[in-house]
C-alpha cells in the first residue's frame, strides 16, 4: 500500500502557476477514453476544469461534455462552451441527473478522484494541516456534517475503525479513546486545537502523523468510499457499448475497489471455495492490466501526483 496522507497533495509543494488544481495523468486519461469527436462524455471531478478543458478540446461541434462537481467553488473555473453542462452534486448521483438532461448512455466516463489543490490551499475549509481553521472537510458545504461534529459525537470503536481503514493509523485506538476522552472536558473545534490536544499521542513524524488522521476523517466526513461505490455500480448501465471508464485514484483503498470492479464486477474479495464458484462476470474489459503512474517529468512537475493512478475499462 503506498503511504497514505497524500491525497492530490498535502505534502509537496504545488506546481508552480497552480492556480486551482494541475490535472493529473491528462494525456494518459484523453488516450485512454479513445474520444470521439461526436462523443457523450462525462466528467466525474470538474474541479479546475483541466481534464474538462482537455476532452472539449478533443469533441467537435456535436459533442458533449457533462461535468459533476460537488463543490461550489468548481463553478469558478467553468469555461464558455455550449457543449459543457455542468452538473453541481456529487457524482454518486450520476445516472439521475444524467436521466434529467435525457442521457441515456455515454460513450466514456472520467473520474479524478484527488481533492483539488484549492481545497488544500484554502485555509478556512479545514482541510490542511498546515492553517488554523475549524475542522471542516467538507466538499460540499451544502451537507451538515463536518469533521468536528464528526470527532465530537461518534463512539470509540467507529473512531477507531475510521483512522485504522481509512489513515492506516498505526495507533488508531490510543487515538481514538484519546479524543473520546478529551472531548468530555474541551472542544476539538480548530486544527490547532486539535492537534496540541493530541500532541501526546504522536507516532512518528507529527506532520506526516495528522496527514494520515486528517486524510481518514475528510474520508468519512465525505463518505469518499460509499460514493465511490456508488459511482462504480453505475458504470456499465451508462457506458456505450465500446464506451470507457477512466478513473484516477490517490490511495490503495479507492485503488483497490477500482481494480475490483472493473475485473469483476464487485469490489468484494471472491470467496475461496473448493466446489462453488460465486465469482460474478464483469460487463467491463480491463484495458490496463497495471495501472498507469505519472511519469518522472510529471512528478518534477507536480510532486503532488506522485500516489496518482489510472485505470481503463472498456463496455464489452
Amino acid at each position: 500500500m503506498e503511504k497514505p496522507g497524500v491525497h492530490n497533495g498535502e505534502s509537496g509543494k504545488p506546481a508552480e502557476g497552480d492556480v486551482y488544481h494541475v490535472p493529473v495523468l491528462l494525456q494518459e486519461a484523453l488516450d485512454g477514453l479513445q474520444i470521439r469527436p461526436d462523443g457523450i462524455y462525462v466528467d466525474c471531478t470538474f474541479g479546475g476544469g483541466g481534464h474538462a478543458k482537455a476532452i472539449l478540446s478533443k469533441l467537435g461541434p456535436q459533442g458533449r461534455l457533462y461535468a459533476f462537481d460537488q463543490d461550489a467553488d468548481a463553478k469558478k473555473n467553468l469555461p464558455a462552451d455550449e457543449r459543457l453542462v455542468f452538473i453541481s452534486h456529487n457524482f454518486r448521483h450520476l445516472q439521475r441527473f444524467l436521466r434529467l438532461q435525457q442521457v441515456g448512455a455515454v460513450n466514456g466516463i472520467l473520474a479524478d478522484l484527488g481533492v483539488s489543490s484549492h481545497q488544500f490551499d484554502e485555509a478556512e475549509r479545514g482541510f490542511s494541516t498546515r492553517f488554523n481553521a475549524e475542522l471542516d472537510m467538507r466538499m460540499d458545504r451544502r451537507q451538515p456534517l463536518t469533521a468536528y461534529e464528526l470527532i465530537s459525537t461518534l463512539g470509540e470503536q467507529d473512531l477507531q475503525r475510521i483512522f485504522s481503514e481509512y489513515g492506516e493509523v498505526t495507533n488508531a485506538k490510543t487515538l481514538a479513546r484519546t479524543i473520546v476522552h478529551i472531548r468530555q472536558n474541551a472542544p476539538l473545534r480548530t486544527i490547532d486545537g486539535f492537534k496540541n490536544a493530541l500532541r501526546e499521542v504522536v507516532k512518528g513524524n507529527p506532520n506526516k502523523y495528522f496527514a494520515q488522521v486528517f486524510q481518514a476523517l475528510r474520508i468519512a466526513v465525505n463518505d469518499e468510499m460509499g460514493a465511490l461505490k456508488e459511482l462504480l455500480q453505475q458504470i456499465p448501465p451508462l457506458l456505450k457499448p465500446g464506451g470507457r471508464v477512466a478513473i484516477i485514484t490517490f490511495h490503495s483503498l479507492e485503488d483497490r475497489l477500482v481494480k475490483n470492479f472493473f475485473k469483476r464486477g464487485s469490489w468484494d474479495e471472491p470467496e475461496q471455495h473448493p466446489f462453488i464458484s460465486t465469482e460474478k462476470v464483469s460487463e467491463l474489459k480491463v484495458i490496463t492490466k497495471k495501472p498507469i503512474l505519472p511519469s518522472a517529468e510529471e512528478l518534477k512537475r507536480n510532486p503532488r501526483s506522485r500516489s496518482a493512478k489510472l485505470r481503463v475499462a472498456e463496455k464489452n
